[in-house]
């Protein structure tokens, strides 16, 4: 009886073994999927979405690959600038695979074959470049690991589409040196900012001054020039004025009686002059012959008296 029992579980363990083989010999691929069949320890065939049927005990499912692009994240590390900088550098990186086949069968495991080589490369960039050209270049960084990259895993069936810089840490004393280098330049150009502005506004105000000056200029140019004409047209009135007066002098001596109107005339006017000599408080000193107008008068019109 217990021979019997044993036979029964052995032939039901066979029975649930063999039941799981035929299970495992159907096989439904998901899309964007690949299983590597090998048959007999040697590859078969690739697998790809759909449904397939194995034959049990002879096709063995050996690798299994995504076909979509993957974003493998690369752990930081310490690179050392060429001015011996310390850096820590981390990053991420987007491949597919393309050859199922290749990535089974040309790498032991290509997920950390990439990432080790996107490492080593990244120390090899940094070690050519100074601190400050590592913030500037990101995208010159990013494009010569790249190019080293499509060069080493096209034999591994994998294409790196891309790869991108997430940090670089600098250490704290160089954050600190680098902050204060920043304050230093915003606080020179804000200092030129200002020294240009008060250049300008003076350079403004000395325009203004000089326009002003030459608007006043102007102005007085033609301020002088107004009065010269107006002078000018005073002593001509005045000369044309005088000039007509004499000619109706002279015409009104000519006629009658004139010569001792005019006569009269002046011996009026030298009466009014004497009279304001004659001011009290006033001391004058006259000639003798003053005293006598009438001789005084022939004296100024002896000739006229003669001739007349």
């Amino acid at each position: 009886m217990f021979v019997s029992l044993f036979l029964w579980i052995f032939w039901l363990g066979f029975l649930l073994y063999l039941a799981y083989k035929l299970y495992r010999s159907l096989r439904i691929v998901s899309a964007q999927e690949c299983i590597i069949i090998e048959r007999l320890g040697k590859y078969s065939r690739t697998l790809h979405a759909g449904f397939h049927i194995l034959i049990p005990f002879i096709d063995y499912d050996a690798y299994y690959h995504t076909l979509k692009e993957q974003a493998i994240d690369v752990p930081p590390q310490t690179c050392i600038t060429k001015d011996n900088v310390k850096v820590e550098m981390d990053g991420i990186l987007y491949l597919r695979v393309l050859d199922p086949q290749k990535a089974s069968y040309g790498i032991e495991d290509y997920r950390f074959a990439v990432t080790q080589l996107v490492q080593t490369t990244m120390r090899a960039i940094i070690g050519t470049m100074d601190l400050d050209t590592t913030f500037e270049t990101r995208e010159v960084i990013n494009s010569k690991i790249l190019e080293v990259l499509d060069q080493a895993a096209e034999p591994w069936g994998v294409r790196v589409n891309r790869y991108e810089i997430v940090n670089i840490a600098p250490p704290k004393s160089i954050i600190e040196a680098m902050e204060r280098e920043k304050k230093a330049q915003i606080t020179k150009k804000a200092q030129i900012s200002l020294s240009e502005g008060d250049r300008d506004s003076r350079i403004n105000r000395s325009l203004g001054v000089k326009e002003e000056a030459i608007n006043k200029s102007e102005g007085e140019k033609q301020k002088r020039i107004n009065e010269a004409e107006g002078l000018a047209a005073e002593i001509e009135s005045i000369a044309t004025a005088t000039a007509k007066g004499i000619e109706l002098l002279a015409s009104s001596i000519k006629t009658k009686g004139g010569k001792e109107a005019v006569k009269l005339r002046i011996a009026q006017r030298f009466i009014k002059e004497v009279e304001k000599i004659g001011q009290d408080g006033t001391e004058l000193v006259l000639p003798l012959n003053l005293s006598n107008f009438k001789s005084v008068m022939k004296s100024v019109l002896g000739n006229e008296d003669k001739k007349a």
